[in-house]
């Protein structure tokens, strides 16, 4: 297989969100299982509010997503983080670490000459933030951001800007993600679609819409996808 261009989601596909999990457990008092519960919450409720804001027309930043999930994931659990609890949890999201083979891979798809932009619901200066700690900014040419159209993926009109932007057919694109909300987004808007599907465990929504290619890590999709 090849492509011409290949738009790498970052939240959870490129940036390991339960990569907060361990400052998490220093703030509650080391108990490892509430953590893991309050990441994935948290994670959960980021991703209903940019949905429910979504339809409602009402965007914000996705960082004001994330924001308001996180006190919403405080007041669920009752675990009483304070305020500096909360903006130091924020400011951990910000630097969350790339997946292992993040870096290999995406080095591979530049010695083969493929295109790669990052795609997110981020802002682009959040996102160009995030993957520059994280060590693999330079190799996207560009980062292409939802807040550019004030949606939130999964509205077409992000994928339709997507292609504008990079100036590429719906054929030629490819959207890679984690999430299988995304994929069908893309799908659905006409893209091309691979799936990493980080859990074996991990089913795909029953909706009649597939990936074009389900990988279980980056490094595979390179391997499939570079000429």
């Amino acid at each position: 297989m090849s492509a011409k261009v290949l738009a790498f989601d970052v939240y959870g596909t490129l940036i390991d969100t339960q990569g907060v999990v361990a400052e998490l457990e220093t703030r509650l008092a080391g108990n490892a299982g509430l953590a893991a519960d309050f990441s994935r919450r948290w994670r959960d409720k980021q991703l209903e509010y940019s949905f429910r804001r979504g339809l409602m027309g009402a965007y914000v930043p996705f960082s004001q997503c994330t924001r308001a999930a996180l006190d919403f994931t405080d007041r669920a659990l009752q675990t009483q983080l304070s305020d500096v609890d909360q903006d130091h949890l924020m400011n951990v999201y910000a630097r969350l670490p790339a997946f292992p083979e993040a870096a290999g891979a995406l080095a591979r798809l530049d010695r083969a000459g493929v295109r790669c932009v990052a795609f997110s619901n981020g802002t682009a200066e959040a996102v160009e933030g995030l993957l520059d700690q994280a060590g693999i900014l330079g190799h996207f040419e560009a980062v292409v951001s939802v807040d550019e159209v004030k949606r939130f993926k999964p509205d077409p009109a992000v994928y339709a800007h997507l292609r504008q932007r990079l100036e590429v057919e719906p054929g030629d694109t490819w959207l890679i993600s984690s999430n299988a909300f995304d994929v069908i987004g893309a799908r659905h808007a006409g893209l091309h679609a691979a799936w990493v599907r980080r859990s074996p465990e991990a089913p795909f929504d029953p909706w009649g819409i597939e990936p074009d290619l389900t990988v279980g890590n980056l490094e595979t999709l390179a391997e499939r996808l570079a000429p």
